[in-house]
């Protein structure tokens, strides 16, 4: 391969657009898997370099813990990010817990407060 396709080859490698998956990379020990769950290239390896890491799961405990940044699975996929179907079922069986930190609060009416009609003028001659 002479140099100027290998310059091609590398031009063409920093043009092209990513497809940008959120899937599982393998971690643990041989028989005791655990899996984080991380956004990735689509034609990465399995446990290649991902761009963030939105969460973790653990299949050996019973039930299986499931950890996930709901506000960055929901902007990656805004974002256009696929879900491969494993992950996609472990966000359908985990939805965001809304937290009520803004809850809004009831208002108070303001105080009625009633003024006295004016006095009718009696000084008139």
């Amino acid at each position: 391969m002479g140099w100027k396709n290998r310059n091609r080859v590398l031009e063409v490698e920093r043009n092209r657009i990513a497809v940008v998956m959120i899937r599982l990379a393998r971690f643990g020990a041989r028989k005791q898997p655990y899996y984080r769950i991380v956004v990735i290239e689509k034609d990465r390896a399995r446990n290649g370099r991902e761009i963030e890491v939105v969460g973790t799961y653990n299949p050996r405990t019973s039930p299986a813990s499931v950890d996930l940044k709901h506000e960055r699975i929901a902007y990656w996929r805004s974002m256009g990010a696929q879900l491969s179907p494993r992950v996609d079922k472990l966000v359908a069986k985990n939805p965001a817990l809304v937290a009520e930190t803004t809850a809004p609060v009831a208002e108070t009416p303001a105080p009625v407060v009633e003024t006295p009609a004016p006095a009718a003028d009696t000084t008139a001659a």
